[in-house]
């Protein structure tokens, strides 16, 4: 392996709005369609579609954060950046953990995706664990010799997969609208009507079932922007098409899937309602199948390619935080034919193997997953009231309008999906976290490791959200058990729906606590310097 360092090393900018769109697009319809149907309606019955609905307006609010964000300063692992612009590297460093927690673990679910509609073609598959491991870290190594050899060799294998990945839940949806003809199941009275779990189900849904899973994807041209041809043009374009087509795809497979459903199987409710491949199994018993083979074989090609787009981004992230200073210089080689950065590829890919020595399944991951990447969207929101107020003349080529009210909304509906994911997620979550936290504070300021050191003004700009972490920790803890199983950890002390109230108050105090906290940094001021450069040079 041929490889440079990465002092005077750019990551080469060959991405165009196709290329980026297909990122995100690619990154949100991987596993998320072939079990978030089923999942979100064990949790609420056909008022599931209110969940999709709640999730695509939460995931947007935030989407048209960072598409302002990544306009005026596009840069590779975004995540890892703009807390670290607005806050200093202790906030940074938090959200950048975060980030990698929930992004290194997602090559992971999606090869378990994978491997579970496998089952089908290969049956010894169900009872062998250690076969399952070997099959899935084949699946991580094949994801990152793609990623190897460089940005343009992801690209195209990417948009190629997407847009077959594209096809396959738009052809479900107009197959199954036009044979799915058990529209009774919308109102069965046998399992319980329109929503027999109620608002509860509803909300549980969004956090656990997969939904808000299924649409994060979208900040993968974020994350690859400084891998773009256009960034300051093509990233907010990129991002709000792949939020768009994506909800209005979740939101009719699970209008179609409900009609799909034989009533026979939902004869003890929705919750029992029990299917391996979800659509592939509802295909076969409609007398679709043919429908059910192409089921199964995009099964596996959902997944992957959206594991291959997650392993992608995630060594941006790891090369984010070394541009941070959070992680030694090394970790900033790029190999010299390619530009990729190999230590974050290969960082990567160790965790997403270690992630599957449980042998986890793939609904035990999600709402882990999905906490933990809902947790680091949420500084967006607030880095941008920051930037607002310190770089207010800055170039931006997309300008939020109302981003005084929509970022502390996003802010608080960030917060509440945290709260609804419920303390036996969340603790470990954020124990790993301050855990994380300690031991960078440690490393940077009591060795000469050439880390970013916290001084007392970082500390000072990350007081807000380590508070943050420990009242949501205790909020989980003592709220509401209304939920039910996962949800009945609570102490059930503040109680359903005041809990609510409580979480919806503590979330606006605690945004416009951190936007207080917010300071102009000479690495931001940097940053916008760049990228106006960069927008002069390509207006040329």
């Amino acid at each position: 392996m041929s490889t440079t360092q990465g002092t005077g090393q750019k990551l080469r900018r060959e991405m165009s709005l196709l290329d980026l769109t297909m990122a995100s697009l690619g990154a949100i319809i991987g596993s998320g369609w072939l079990f978030g149907v089923l999942y979100a309606a064990n949790d609420a019955g056909p008022a599931a579609i209110f969940g999709w609905i709640i999730g695509a307006v939460a995931v947007i609010l935030v989407g048209i954060v960072y598409a302002e964000l990544s306009g005026m300063i596009p840069q590779a692992g975004g995540i890892a950046r703009y807390p670290h612009f607005t806050h200093g590297p202790l906030v940074g460093f938090i959200m950048t953990w975060g980030a990698f927690l929930a992004y290194a673990t997602v090559p992971a679910i999606e090869a378990e995706a994978v491997v579970q509609y496998a089952e089908h073609y290969i049956t010894s598959l169900a009872n062998n664990s250690f076969e399952r491991f070997i099959i899935e870290a084949v699946i991580l190594i094949i994801f990152f010799g793609i990623n190897y050899y460089g940005v343009r060799a992801f690209a195209k294998v990417n948009t190629v997969v997407t847009l077959l990945k594209f096809i396959m839940p738009t052809l479900t949806i107009l197959v199954f609208l036009f044979v799915a003809g058990h529209w009774g199941n919308y109102s069965s009275k046998v399992a319980g009507g329109f929503a027999p779990y109620g608002v509860s189900g509803v909300l549980k849904a969004v956090a656990l079932s997969g939904i808000v899973f299924s649409f994060l994807g979208f900040r993968q041209a974020v994350d690859l922007a400084g891998e773009a041809k256009n960034p300051q043009r093509d990233v907010p374009r990129a991002i709000f098409m792949a939020l768009g087509l994506s909800a209005a795809v979740y939101i009719l497979l699970q209008v179609v899937f409900l009609a799909g459903v034989a009533p026979s199987g939902i004869a003890k409710g929705w919750a029992a309602l029990t299917l391996t491949s979800p659509f592939a199994q509802v295909a076969s018993a409609l007398g679709l199948g043919w429908l059910a083979t192409l089921l199964y074989a995009d099964a596996v090609l959902s997944p992957a390619g959206t594991g291959n787009i997650y392993l992608a981004s995630t060594a941006r992230v790891v090369y984010a935080a070394t541009n941070n200073r959070y992680l030694p210089q090394r970790f900033k080689v790029l190999t010299q034919r390619s530009g990729a950065p190999f230590l974050g590829l290969v960082a990567t890919l160790v965790v997403g193997i270690i992630a599957l020595l449980p042998f986890p399944s793939w609904q035990s991951l999600v709402g882990v997953i999905s906490s933990a990447t809902v947790f680091t969207y949420m500084i967006g929101p607030v880095s941008l009231q920051v930037f607002r107020k310190t770089h207010a003349n800055a170039h931006r080529p997309y300008r939020l309008g109302g981003a005084s009210i929509v970022s502390p909304i996003a802010f608080v509906v960030g917060t509440l999906i945290i709260y609804w994911s419920g303390w036996s997620i969340d603790w470990k979550l954020i124990v790993a976290l301050l855990v994380g936290t300690v031991i960078y504070y440690i490393a940077a300021n009591l060795f000469d490791v050439g880390l970013n050191k916290v001084d007392a003004e970082s500390m000072k700009a990350a007081i807000w959200l380590v508070a943050y972490l420990v009242v949501m920790l205790a909020m989980t803890y003592f709220g509401a058990a209304r939920f039910g199983a996962p949800f009945n950890h609570g102490k059930g002390l503040i109680h359903y729906p005041g809990d609510l109230g409580v979480v919806v108050v503590l979330a606006l105090i605690f945004f416009y606590w951190g936007v207080a906290s917010g300071r102009r940094t000479a690495e931001g001021d940097e940053a916008i310097a760049d990228a106006e450069s960069e927008r002069s040079t390509l207006s040329r």
